[in-house]
């Protein structure tokens, strides 16, 4: 059965139909995959991956290209994962987004000393 209200349970399906099925050990392995799934979004939005050079501009669009739609994917994956309305799903996706941010996004674990609104990554802000 498909809920449009918030529920609490193991017993749901996130994405595909029959997964992650009714053990426990599947919901909590789904779990760990939307969080993962979430911090890897976070890492592609402030990563630093592209040597720019003036020589290899069109390569270094298509690769910035990529990353894009690699994370925009993701995110949409996220998404989905959400709108089984679980409230363990919604909560293993905002930890892993805010964990996602702590590390790769905030001044907490960063060495080098930044401007204020200086952009540090690849690409643009997440806007979903």
């Amino acid at each position: 059965m498909q809920h449009i209200t918030f529920f609490w349970g193991t017993s749901t399906e996130i994405i595909f139909p029959g997964w992650p099925g009714q053990s426990l050990s599947s919901y909590i392995l789904a779990l760990v995959l939307v969080f993962a799934i979430s911090l890897l979004v976070e890492w592609l939005s402030h990563a630093r991956l592209i040597k720019y050079s003036t020589k290899n501009d069109i390569a270094a669009g298509l690769l910035q290209t990529l990353m894009y739609a690699i994370r925009m994917a993701l995110a949409y994956l996220v998404m989905l994962a959400v709108m089984s309305f679980n409230v363990g799903v919604f909560l293993a996706a905002v930890a892993g987004y805010s964990a996602g941010f702590l590390i790769f996004g905030s001044h907490v674990f960063r060495k080098m000393r930044v401007e204020p609104y200086q952009d540090l990554s690849d690409l643009p802000p997440l806007n979903c």
